[in-house]
């Protein structure tokens, strides 16, 4: 756990005792003035600690010892945790994580955005193993071992961790890590894999190989004959995204998920962005569906849009939807949803830059009775910031679903304080269980 510990073990032993969590999953103490994060431990716990990285108001740390434990402590279940870097909080009883993330949201928008929520939402659950259908798994080739390495990096480095499972993966994909190692190490191109890129749907599972050279004609048979066994289709990409593409089999089942609810399918490509986790997806709709309020008469944008998760179940409600987003192939992506869906005269899709929306530019897109905004870890402060001063001119109520809950606190701070926004209600969604990762959801109305 430490690389530092030769010049620890000779310090006198300090009990801290841990407040919370950080965004890191590590446990945080104060201590003679100085802010402790303490690798391995708990809130509640009372712990002893080897500093592995000392600064003037704050240390870095990993538990030595534990005095007294949280009645929420927990076996990990996975035999990597502690070593493969991919959990962070398996040591910690699920609902206790899911009451961490919830303080953790609380505690952000306080200190960040100076607001409060009126209303806390009850958690979102979803299943707490075998929920990750989309993954990036790292391959090392070890010369001197004559092995390949197929996972997670190890904690706090970048070595590739010695897994033959991961119990966050969905099962079928978890299976394949010690048959992708054998198969791998046979290929002439075996130290030329940096990657492989998993990709879930309803009725296929992917796997693309970052492949830095040609395949040899050699391992060609290889490949097909592991698709066909483990029954996977394998990709290729040589360079960037336009790369991607089927080397084995060519008329393999499509990518899809499906949101029954609303009587929608999307497809889409292995490496484009969707949700790890489609069973929270699906509760994640349903709550802000209930937030929204959609009606038929209304005009909604749905910024940061994506392929139009959120975009095609708002339009089933009949509103005139208004998707943008960033990326060309995702906007392309969501118009071939709304067509395949019978929604493409209720929808209207537009690539648009939302790191540089200027006010300017905002007004130009015309009024919206609601937003729904889903940003990326960067949150939409430029977007928020472009609202008018004009409460006439601005939506009654935006729905704003975060996996920053810092940048969710800063924007909120904008909306409540310099906007007239409400932060009517806000609660967590257990998105990735096991990691310290915090999703959540959050619902402004302008003040009356």
């Amino acid at each position: 756990m430490n690389n530092s510990s030769n010049q620890n073990n000779s310090q006198p032993k300090i009990n801290a005792e841990i407040e919370s969590l950080d965004q890191e999953g590590r446990g945080v103490a104060h201590v003679e003035g100085k802010t402790i994060f303490i690798d391995g431990a708990l809130p509640g716990e009372i712990v002893t600690y080897i500093s592995t990285r000392k600064k003037s108001s704050y240390e870095f740390a990993h538990v030595d010892q534990i005095i007294k434990a949280s009645n929420l402590r927990t076996t990990p279940k996975c035999k990597h945790f502690g070593q493969c870097g991919g959990c962070s909080i398996q040591h910690l009883e699920f609902s206790g994580q899911v009451a961490a993330k919830q303080r953790m949201l609380e505690s952000n928008l306080k200190h960040i955005g100076k607001v409060k929520a009126e209303a806390i939402l009850p958690p979102l659950y979803g299943p707490a193993w075998g929920y990750r259908h989309k993954a990036r798994l790292r391959v090392k080739y070890v010369e001197k071992k004559q092995r390949v390495l197929v996972g997670f990096n190890e904690k706090a480095t970048r070595f590739v961790a010695d897994i033959q499972s991961c119990d966050v993966l969905v099962p079928s994909v978890s299976k394949l890590i010690m048959p992708l190692q054998e198969l791998i190490i046979k290929l002439s191109l075996r130290d030329r894999i940096p990657q492989i890129e998993v990709a879930v749907g309803e009725h296929a599972i992917v796997l693309v190989l970052r492949i830095m050279d040609p395949l040899a004609p050699a391992d060609e048979p290889l490949l097909r004959a592991f698709a066909d066994e483990y029954q996977v289709q394998i990709w290729t990409q040589s360079k960037g995204p336009d790369t991607v593409m089927p080397f084995y089999p060519l008329d393999g089942a499509a990518l899809s998920y499906s949101l029954p609810e609303y009587n929608l399918t999307y497809p889409f490509k292995p490496t484009e962005f969707t949700q790890v986790n489609p069973h929270i997806n699906k509760v994640m709709l349903r709550r802000a569906m209930q937030l929204l309020k959609p009606n038929a008469d209304e005009r909604i944008a749905d910024f940061f849009c994506g392929l139009g998760n959120f975009t095609l179940p708002i339009a089933r409600s009949g509103a005139k939807v208004f998707g943008f987003e960033g990326s060309a192939a995702l906007v392309s992506r969501a118009v071939e949803s709304a067509s395949l869906n019978d929604l493409h005269s209720e929808v209207s899709f537009s690539e648009a830059d939302l790191f540089k929306i200027t006010p300017e530019s905002l007004n130009m897109l015309g009024y919206f009775d609601k937003w729904l905004i889903d940003p990326p870890r960067d949150g939409a402060m430029e977007l928020v910031k472009a609202l008018p001063e004009d409460h006439n001119m601005i939506p009654k109520a935006i729905v704003y679903v975060s996996c920053n809950p810092a940048t969710l606190a800063r924007d909120a701070g904008i909306l409540v304080n310099e906007k007239g926004y409400v932060l009517k209600a806000a609660g967590v969604i257990n998105m990735f269980p096991h990691t310290s990762h915090v999703e959540s959801i959050a619902l402004f109305e302008l003040a009356s």
